[in-house]
């Protein structure tokens, strides 16, 4: 006879394969769900790691920036007191300037030629004065040019003089300090 196996046998496999498909999802789904997870802290943390030095560095960088700043004012304070010391130097070597000038008009005006007047103005000298000659008052023109301390001598004119008797002629004459030009921008 046939053997007739009356037994649920095929359900009951059935069913063990559904457990075991069930429990294969669900270690599949841990695993997955605990990988998953170890990875979000593992970035997390060093996300948090970088936030942290990000926020150290913005700090230091705020004390460099308040460091470069300090620094930026002393440096400024220092150009400062230089150029008033340079300043300082510069008219403590030019306070007998009037005193040179004084000297080196006594050396370029040649005998027959009188001063009558002499004004400063800035960094010119105007001289006005009588000269029993022309040449005289040419040798004064050349004395100027050669002279270290006066330069560009402008002769503004020559008058003839009126006076019966006196042959002095008028003139006036501009000349420039040189070095008092250097001087001037300074103080300024």
């Amino acid at each position: 006879m046939a053997h007739i196996n009356l037994l649920p046998w095929r359900e009951a496999a059935r069913k063990e394969q559904q457990t075991q498909y069930l429990s294969i999802i669900t270690a599949v789904a841990l695993f997955s769900f605990l990988t998953v997870f170890l990875i979000s802290s593992i970035y997390s943390a060093r996300l948090d790691g970088q936030q942290k030095r990000n926020q150290y560095l913005q700090t230091e960088i705020a004390a460099l920036d308040r460091k470069i700043a300090e620094i930026r004012n002393l440096n400024e304070t220092k150009n400062n007191l230089q150029q008033r010391m340079s300043l300082i130097s510069q008219l403590q070597g030019s306070r007998n300037l009037g005193t040179q000038i004084m000297d080196e008009i006594v050396k370029v005006v040649p005998s027959g030629v009188y001063l009558t007047s002499l004004e400063k103005k800035g960094s010119a000298l105007l001289l006005i004065g009588k000269s029993e000659s022309n040449n005289r008052l040419s040798n004064m023109i050349r004395q100027v040019e050669d002279s270290e301390l006066l330069s560009e001598p402008l002769l503004e004119f020559i008058e003839t003089g009126r006076a019966p008797g006196r042959l002095l002629s008028d003139f006036k004459m501009h000349v420039r300090v040189q070095g008092f030009e250097a001087l001037q921008g300074e103080a300024q």
